[in-house]
C-alpha cells in the first residue's frame, strides 16, 4: 500500500523517466520498434483529421454567428473575419483540438496500456528487458508531439471555412473579402502562439494517457477508471496550461 507522499511523487518520477527516455532516444539509443511509432502516428494524424475538422468547422461557424449578430448592429460585419481568425489562431483551434484528441487518443492510450497492465503484458516486457517507458510510452508521446501542430493547422483552416460560410450567409460577405480581411488580421505571432500551445497540449495528452494506463489497477474497473482519469486530467490540464499561456502572452505583450 503506497503512502500519499509516494503517490504524490509518482507523477514527478514518471515525467523524469519520460525525459530521460527521450534524451536517450535522441542520442541514438532507441528501444521502440519503428512500426509501433508508425501505427500511432497514423492513428493520431490521418484518422483524427475528420473529427477535428468537423468540430472546428462548427466552432468557427458559432464564433462567426455570435460576432455577426453583434457587429451587424454597428455596421461592422466585416470584422467578423478578425474575430474568427484571431480567436481560432490564438485560442480555440488549439484548445478544441486538444480536447477532441484527449477524448479520442488520450483515452485510447490509457485503455490500451491499462488492459496490457491487467493482462500482465507490461510485466512480460520488463522480463524481456524492454522497459515500458521506452517501448510503450515514448512512441505515443512522440507521435502526439509531431502531429498536434499539424492538426492545429487543419483545425484553423476548418474553422476559417466555417466562419466564411456563416459570414456569406448572414452578412453577404464574399469569400474573397473575408479571406483578405483574415489575412490582414492574422500574423505569425497569433499562429505561433497557437502552434506552441498545441505542441504542449500534445505532450500533456500523451503523458497523461500513458501515466493513467501504466498505473491502472489490474482489473476491469481499473481500465474504466484509468480511461476516465486520463480524459478528465487532460482537459483540466489543457485549461490550466492555456491560462498560463494567456498570462505569459499578456505580460510579454504578445
Amino acid at each position: 500500500m503506497k503512502t500519499p507522499l509516494a503517490r504524490a511523487r509518482r507523477p514527478v518520477a514518471f515525467l523524469g523517466e519520460v525525459l530521460l527516455s527521450a534524451a536517450a532516444a535522441a542520442g541514438g539509443q532507441r528501444r521502440y520498434r519503428p512500426q509501433d511509432l508508425v501505427r500511432v502516428l497514423a492513428d493520431t494524424s490521418a484518422r483524427a483529421v475528420p473529427i477535428v475538422c468537423v468540430v472546428n468547422f462548427l466552432v468557427g461557424a458559432i464564433l462567426a454567428f455570435v460576432g455577426a449578430v453583434q457587429l451587424a448592429k454597428f455596421g461592422a460585419g466585416i470584422f467578423v473575419a478578425d474575430l474568427v481568425g484571431i480567436a481560432l489562431a490564438r485560442e480555440m483551434a488549439a484548445i478544441i483540438t486538444a480536447v477532441v484528441i484527449s477524448g479520442r487518443t488520450g483515452a485510447a492510450f490509457a485503455a490500451e496500456l491499462a488492459t496490457m497492465q491487467t493482462n500482465e503484458e507490461v510485466d512480460a516486457l520488463a522480463v524481456l528487458g524492454l522497459p515500458a517507458m521506452d517501448f510503450l510510452v515514448l512512441p505515443r508521446v512522440a507521435a502526439l508531439l509531431a502531429m498536434m501542430p499539424l492538426l492545429f493547422v487543419f483545425a484553423c483552416l476548418a474553422g476559417l471555412l466555417g466562419g466564411m460560410v456563416v459570414s456569406a450567409a448572414m452578412l453577404d460577405i464574399s469569400p474573397a473579402a473575408y479571406l483578405a480581411r483574415t489575412a490582414d488580421a492574422l500574423n505569425w505571432t497569433h499562429l505561433g502562439l497557437g502552434a506552441a500551445k498545441s505542441l504542449v497540449f500534445g505532450a500533456l495528452i500523451g503523458m497523461v494517457g500513458c501515466y493513467w494506463g501504466l498505473y491502472a489497477q489490474r482489473n476491469a474497473a481499473g481500465v474504466g477508471r484509468a480511461t476516465t482519469g486520463a480524459v478528465v486530467t487532460s482537459i483540466v490540464g489543457i485549461i490550466v496550461i492555456d491560462a498560463v499561456f494567456a498570462l505569459c502572452a499578456n505580460t510579454l505583450g504578445i
